[in-house]
């Protein structure tokens, strides 16, 4: 039996709750700056040079703020409910490779152990909506478990083809089999589906419907205040950071790359997946909550299926090594299901066109 290694968990716990608060800092203040460009205007400027101190000023504040919780609601419960969304958004990072063998813990499983952990938040969240005793607060909640069980089956399946291609779960292991290119290239549907599901999945645009101020005011946290607010805020930007992470490990050859070290190459394609999805919120609205669900079940469900059977053909078809060929033909087949699926898929507005 393997003895425990606490130096080995200690000094990576304190990496990743380091790194990750950091970089989060770092992306708030990034997609603040981005979006004021997108939108001809000047955001955060003053707060430190180009603004770089705006994050610390706006954890300060809330620091500050009275922590407020209403008369009827369930306090226990109330207060549990920030840290259990936010810790599973963290453990996430356990198994995030950041060079070779540079993580917390290399699991045989680790492919696994995310898709598990990741559906946890989900219970915090509707631990919030339903101790805040507010109507809104649990119409907010419901929105949000019907979205993760909706969106989590098309995310699942769409890793299935990871696993058939790369021929493993482990994390480390996937992005090894990554060596000569990125499995992108191999799975461009299965990216697609992968990437939609988790923008769904963590509520960001154009599927923040649990902050649909017209409707149910600011959603979930709407009777949050002070730093337990701020942990659910922190949550947000730190499942963003762990989907931007888990695209970069599965798809884009996670810290592969050449003359730079491995983890600023994982970095850097982190980056890059932010600035997509900060990119989509400047630019799409906000999706209705039946044009949500129907996108999962009607388009995203379908396409995931197909995208299993098809890698499975290629798999079986060539067990050694999938040819080079195969690349633009499953770029192709991607390209063609997606604008099939989207002519036939009705929506709300009708059709959903690309």
């Amino acid at each position: 039996m393997t003895e425990f290694n606490w130096g080995h968990f200690g000094l990576f716990a304190v990496l990743i709750l380091v790194s990750v608060l950091t970089v989060v800092m770092g992306f708030i203040w990034f997609e603040r700056r981005a979006l004021a460009r997108m939108q001809i205007r000047l955001g955060p400027n003053r707060t430190g040079p180009f603004g770089l101190l705006q994050p610390v000023a706006d954890v300060l504040k809330v620091l500050i703020k009275e922590d407020i919780v209403p008369a009827q609601a369930d306090k226990i419960v109330h207060w549990l409910a920030p840290i259990v969304a936010l810790v599973p958004a963290l453990m996430i990072f356990a198994v995030v490779p950041f060079q070779d063998g540079g993580l917390l813990a290399d699991l045989n499983i680790g492919l696994l152990y995310v898709l598990a952990v990741s559906s946890v938040s989900t219970l915090g969240i509707f631990m919030a909506g339903w101790a805040s005793n507010n109507k809104y607060t649990i119409i907010a909640a419901m929105r949000d478990v019907a979205a993760v069980v909706s969106y989590e089956i098309p995310l699942a399946l769409s890793l299935v083809g990871v696993i058939l291609v790369a021929g493993t779960m482990s994390m480390n292991g996937i992005v090894q089999e990554q060596n000569n290119v990125p499995l992108i290239f191999w799975q461009p549907l299965g990216f697609f589906i992968f990437f939609i599901s988790g923008l769904a999945e963590i509520n960001r645009t154009p599927f923040d419907l649990l902050e649909a101020d017209s409707e149910i005011i600011a959603g979930f946290h709407t009777e949050y205040s002070g730093m337990k607010f701020a942990l659910f805020y922190l949550m947000e930007y730190a499942e963003t950071l762990a989907l931007s992470a888990l695209v970069a490990t599965f798809f884009l050859g996670g810290w592969q790359g050449f003359l730079l070290p491995g983890w600023l190459w994982l970095l850097l394609k982190i980056v890059l997946v932010f600035f997509v999805i900060m990119w989509i919120r400047a630019t799409l609205p906000r999706v209705r909550i039946d044009q949500m669900m129907s996108l999962a079940w009607k388009f995203l469900f379908p396409l995931a299926l197909l995208n299993m059977v098809i890698t499975g053909i290629e798999v079986v078809a060539w067990p050694d090594a999938l040819p080079w060929v195969l690349i633009p033909v499953n770029i192709v087949i991607a390209a063609g299901l997606i604008i099939l699926m989207s002519r036939n898929h009705k929506t709300g507005w009708g059709r959903v066109e690309v």
